[in-house]
């Protein structure tokens, strides 16, 4: 299996060297050079499997020639079992043939567990077969740091630097990246919005002396690696309801527009979704261009499901190459329109293309708030502000009430608990095992948004440029 980017500029790349590149030197994203597809047999045969043994099924033709499958096998089953519940990802019964799809059992309490645990695992593998250095610079909007940092920590071969927004992010959110004590791990405080670390590392992607000198790579959703551990939890949610034999539709919060694609990603391998809800907050670039066409960026405005405050959905891109026929020079000239004039207008064939798969609906802090409060009082169950986004789209789209409803439920409500309690008037605790999380010490650096001063700082914390200097 090869990769190509989406902009058409960069050698074809294998898995591992996709993976550990993150972004491709011409600016665009990794996708498969062609899709494969599962067997209808295949996809009905995962149903009872563990978890682990349907995530070496799903990402075998994606890793083929690249990782052995004795070694995806060993990690899988590493990375699984560090989740606190047997089933990793189980469906909870939230309505009438709804179901939400808990994502939260991880280390750190987030959807972002299940991807990442697997791909720092298949990272410390790759470069301890090359006998290779990396550094990891991670934009998070508050989960993929604290995902990433747990997930990396002590690699011996690895330094991670995450960037998150400064007093945009919840306190356990923040604390999850701040009190980590391993010394390959750095946190930093931007002064900005989570746009403005996104930008700062893709600036760092491109900005080719500094990225060679500290062989930089990426764990944000941009990495491929990411996306194809995504789709995984699609099929065993969609198999536990009826599938191959049934569609079931996936609701979807999501900002940067990672989780969704993978749903995307789910379907193109032949699992039958009816339809895939995108659901967002006040920020609503992805609802507004299903709309109208027009992909156009506007302020981000704060609100209670700080994950999703994003107006540059950077895995929109890789839709737009499949939505233009695999055009890179067509994907290149929406992005370079993007970066001059904040906007882009998708033409009426891409536009048809991307509405035969997604649907959108948006939620304000109001339909949340209550969204949160009506789960307490008639299930009686917490969910964060994302989950209830969530909730909140599927409950706006018309529906056909025979097929499954899954709402992807992204994040543990106690990572949010003021939100909330402000909410439902009830607070929900963290686990034990994380009680202490507001006595530990916080180690973070303050910085501006400047790509310039991060590159400084990660140039003193990076293991693999000080290795190269010396040398």
């Amino acid at each position: 299996m090869h990769y190509v980017s989406t902009r058409g500029d960069a050698a074809p790349l294998g898995f591992t060297e996709a993976m550990l590149a993150g972004l491709a030197p011409d600016g665009g994203l990794y996708v498969p050079a062609v899709w494969p597809r599962l067997e209808r047999d295949t996809i009905a045969g995962f149903a009872g499997r563990p978890y682990a043994e349907v995530a070496v099924e799903v990402m075998r033709p994606f890793t083929a020639g690249s990782v052995r499958d004795a070694d995806l096998a060993r990690m899988t089953r590493e990375a699984y079992d560090s989740f606190r519940h047997p089933a990793v990802a189980p469906l909870t019964q939230i309505g009438v043939n709804t179901f939400a799809l808990e994502l939260f059992h991880g280390p750190t309490l987030a959807f972002k567990d299940v991807a990442l645990q697997l791909l720092a695992r298949l990272m410390d593998h790759a470069l301890a077969t090359r006998s290779e250095r990396r550094t990891v610079v991670v934009a998070t909007s508050g989960d993929t740091g604290g995902a990433a940092i747990e997930a990396f920590a002590d690699k011996s071969r690895i330094d991670v630097v995450v960037l998150f927004p400064k007093g945009r992010i919840s306190d356990v959110q923040r604390r999850m990246m701040t009190t980590a004590k391993s010394a390959n791990i750095h946190a930093v405080a931007i002064e900005g919005t989570f746009d403005d670390c996104q930008a700062i590392v893709k600036g760092m992607f491109n900005h080719a002396e500094f990225r060679d000198r500290v062989n930089l790579s990426g764990v944000n959703s941009i990495n491929w690696g990411r996306i194809v551990a995504q789709a995984v939890y699609y099929f065993t949610a969609a198999v536990a309801l009826g599938a191959p034999h049934r569609a079931v539709a996936f609701t979807v919060p999501t900002g940067n527009f990672g989780d969704v694609y993978a749903g995307y990603v789910a379907q193109l391998l032949g699992l039958p979704i009816e339809r895939l809800t995108i659901a967002t907050n006040v920020n609503d670039i992805l609802a507004r261009v299903l709309a109208t066409g027009s992909y156009e960026l506007r302020d981000v405005v704060p609100t209670s499901s700080p994950s999703m405050d994003i107006q540059v959905a950077s895995n929109f891109e890789r839709l737009l190459f499949e939505a233009y026929e695999r055009d890179g020079g067509a994907v290149r000239t929406l992005m370079d329109a993007l970066a001059r004039a904040r906007k882009f207008t998708l033409s009426a064939p891409a536009l048809s293309h991307i509405r035969a798969s997604f649907v959108a609906a948006r939620a304000d802090e109001e339909e949340v708030a209550a969204t949160i409060r009506t789960v307490k009082r008639e299930i009686g169950i917490f969910v964060d502000p994302h989950t209830a986004v969530g909730i909140a789209a599927a409950e706006k789209e018309p529906r056909d009430p025979a097929v499954p409803m899954v709402v992807l439920s992204t994040a543990h409500p106690a990572k949010f608990p003021e939100a909330v309690a402000a909410a439902c008037g009830e607070q929900p605790e963290l686990p034990d095992w994380l009680s202490d999380l507001n006595q530990r010490p916080e180690r973070v650096t303050a910085l501006p948004a400047d790509q310039s001063a991060v590159e400084r700082f990660v140039l003193t914390t990076s293991r693999a440029a000080q290795e190269g200097a010396a040398a």
